[in-house]
């Protein structure tokens, strides 16, 4: 990931602060420790109780897993020294103490550390897209599912569809904010692309380029192949239900059967 050399910047008379916007902007956290929880127990018949956020930025869901029960624990682990630290002054410092004790945070490469064991881990915001060759990513998930406990599970989420090969730059609004998803371009031939993230405070001006991606886009049926291919027993396929404006609704429910539509959402669970 990069973004701008400091985390906060005046702009338009307002503070800009890029990992709020960006958590506002795409991130639901309350709604995944639920998908969490709910997939967990659907498949394993019990309650998860250890969670691992690779990638995990500011840690924003590892926060609210050990928040959501006084059972859960979590570790985070990421590469960047910049989201973690705004994410100990920003969520860690306004948990509990209980809580602290119960959130264990990692600075390092994914591949490289000892990755603590844990019920389920999580790899989310198509954070292990920066993985672009097959036998790094393979590496990975190998090594995921080594430091799984032995019911544990592995999710990930992926993005695709025709739209998602084009130029395009979409914008949202939000209550005080506008976000940009800006892709600039695709290569069929390497299945690379990269993206930027923008944001416009108020009516001031755009802000370009807060956050870069630079990614190669996995389609479901290879990343399902590397998971069997290193050992996990079954891989299920979660896929995001339509909203009656044509987006997604934030649902998704287990099937065998997609939808060709020009921009999809999906999960990837993978049980050891």
């Amino acid at each position: 990931m990069k973004g701008l050399n400091k985390q906060h910047r005046k702009t338009d008379h307002q503070v800009f602060d890029k990992y709020d916007l960006y958590t506002k902007a795409v991130q639901s956290t309350e709604a995944d420790v639920d998908f969490i929880h709910d997939t967990y127990k659907e498949l394993k018949g019990r309650e998860a109780q250890v969670l691992r956020e690779d990638f995990c930025g500011t840690f924003a869901l590892s926060t609210e897993w050990v928040k959501a029960a006084k059972t859960h624990k979590a570790f985070g682990v990421d590469l960047d020294p910049e989201p973690m630290e705004y994410g100990r002054s920003h969520y860690f410092d306004k948990l509990t103490p209980d809580q602290q004790k119960r959130l264990i945070l990692t600075e390092g490469d994914v591949l490289k550390v000892n990755l603590p064991k844990a019920d389920v881990t999580v790899a989310v915001n198509f954070s292990y897209f920066l993985f672009k060759k097959r036998e790094q990513l393979k590496a990975y998930f190998k090594k995921v599912l080594a430091s799984l406990n032995d019911r544990g599970i592995f999710i990930v989420d992926c993005f695709g569809g025709g739209q998602c090969q084009d130029a395009i730059e979409d914008r949202i609004k939000h209550k005080g904010f506008t976000y940009f998803w800006d892709q600039t371009g695709f290569d069929p031939v390497s299945s690379e692309a990269v993206f930027h993230i923008h944001f416009k405070i108020g009516n001031g001006e755009k802000i370009e380029r807060v956050f870069t991606y630079d990614w190669r886009m996995w389609s479901i049926p290879e990343l399902r192949e590397i998971l069997e291919e290193v050992g996990f027993k079954k891989t299920h396929v979660y896929w995001e239900g339509t909203n009656k404006d044509g987006g997604g609704n934030g649902v998704f429910t287990r099937t065998e059967k997609g939808e060709s539509c020009l921009s999809w959402i999906a999960y990837i669970v993978s049980e050891k």
